[in-house]
């Protein structure tokens, strides 16, 4: 039997940005390297596929 769990990440994506946000806070990341990790790779992070590349 095989078991698959699915996970819709994009209707999380603010929760998961707040989260960024607040752990960037506390190790002292500047605004363009905050920027940098909520942005970074979101095409995957939120469910696209790499077709369009």
């Amino acid at each position: 039997m095989i078991e698959q769990d699915t996970y819709r990440l994009s209707a999380s994506k603010h929760i998961i940005d707040q989260v960024d946000l607040e752990l960037a806070r506390i190790i002292g990341l500047s605004i363009e390297e905050t920027d940098f990790i909520i942005n970074y790779d979101i095409k995957y992070r939120m469910g696209g596929n790499d077709e369009d590349e």
